[in-house]
């Protein structure tokens, strides 16, 4: 059996760093594994037509959402022998799921193994946008002292209103984070969280339109599918508060990537920050490089190397239990031999 592991390459890092797991190079720790259930591990970090010659023939193919390898529909079609799909950590919107689920096959992510390295990574930029720091150490950098132009555009947190767009496992710990911050916090989501929930959270629930003007902030933290794809257009970008910010780990497609663009330059909104694309990796003309008062990552803030460990232990459990032809741990599942499965992805393909 063929299992293809595609992720981005480690160079020197991939040996200096052992704890680099989610490199091709390092594989996740699972070359010696594979080999003693008698498979083959084959590595790569394409994402381009030369994938495909390496795809037809696999059993399973795990993936990253940090260096994302876009299985379409037409690209499943040449690969005949796939019955599993993993992602090393969260989010399966690089694979088409509903034709992943027409074929029969199993999908399935490492839910849970991200949830506090993305949610740090949140506060962290919020706090870079609102109190003006990329630019700062710019100055610095670049040998200057000039305090007014940075002070100019640097504000407290304090007493500001955030909203959350997607109150799971990553937008709760987001809200939780925030506490000590003293700010207002809604939120919107699908599913209205409980009175007590909310209590613990701090968190208010508002309709998304609604929430909108509240805010000075905005965090972005639902999975992308066919309703939250582009959900901040140009129309939505216009209802937020002026001068306000947001900030996306989820999904490059949530995001208009024009019509963000040019609310930055407009001024109506004040920042921008996230480390999600689409598509990624990012080319180097991605409009969002150039954009004004931006705090953009490549796609890091999931990866944390404590994440990789976890997200490497989940991959192994999957791969471990398809060997031996048991189900894959329910938490993990999204497409079970054809059958949406999982709550966050199953209402928008339904």
């Amino acid at each position: 059996m063929k299992i293809v592991w595609i992720s981005y390459p480690g160079g020197a890092a991939a040996k200096e760093v052992p704890e680099l797991l989610g490199c091709a190079e390092n594989a996740l720790g699972l070359q010696e594994m594979v080999r003693r259930h008698g498979h083959e591990l084959v590595t790569t970090s394409e994402t381009g037509p030369r994938l495909d010659p390496i795809l037809a023939d696999a059993s399973v193919v795990i993936a990253t959402p940090f260096w994302p390898t876009y299985i379409t529909r037409e690209r499943l079609a040449k690969m005949p022998s796939v019955k599993l799909l993993l992602t090393a950590g969260v989010g399966s919107d690089h694979y088409d799921l509903a034709a992943a689920a027409a074929r029969g096959l199993t999908v399935a992510e490492i839910t849970g193994s991200n949830v506090v390295s993305v949610a740090e990574h949140v506060v962290l930029q919020i706090l870079a946008l609102v109190r003006n720091f990329v630019p700062g150490y710019l100055e610095v950098v670049g040998g200057g002292w000039d305090i007014a132009k940075i002070a100019a555009r640097s504000h407290d947190l304090e007493d500001k209103t955030v909203g959350i767009v997607g109150m799971g496992r990553i937008g709760q710990r987001v809200a939780l984070r925030l506490r000590p911050f003293e700010v207002t916090v809604y939120y919107y989501d699908n599913r209205r969280l409980s009175t007590a929930e909310e209590e613990l959270l701090g968190a208010r629930y508002r309709a998304l339109d609604a929430l909108l003007p509240l805010c000075d902030v905005i965090s972005i933290n639902a999975p992308l599918t066919p309703a939250t794809d582009r959900l901040f257009d140009a129309a939505r970008l216009g209802r937020m508060k002026q001068g306000a910010y947001l900030v996306n780990t989820a999904r490059g497609r949530i995001v208009d990537t024009e019509a963000l663009v040019a609310a930055l330059k407009s001024g109506h909104l004040a920042g921008y920050a996230g480390d999600v694309w689409y598509p990624q990796p990012a080319p180097k003309d991605h409009p969002w490089r150039a954009m004004p008062h931006h705090a953009m990552t490549p796609h890091v803030s999931g990866t944390s190397l404590e994440a990789q460990r976890r997200y490497a232990d989940g991959i192994r459990d999957c791969l471990e239990r398809f060997f031996a032809g048991k189900p894959l741990d329910r938490d993990y599942l999204i497409v079970e031999n054809g059958k949406f499965v999982s709550p966050s992805y199953s209402y928008a393909f339904s």
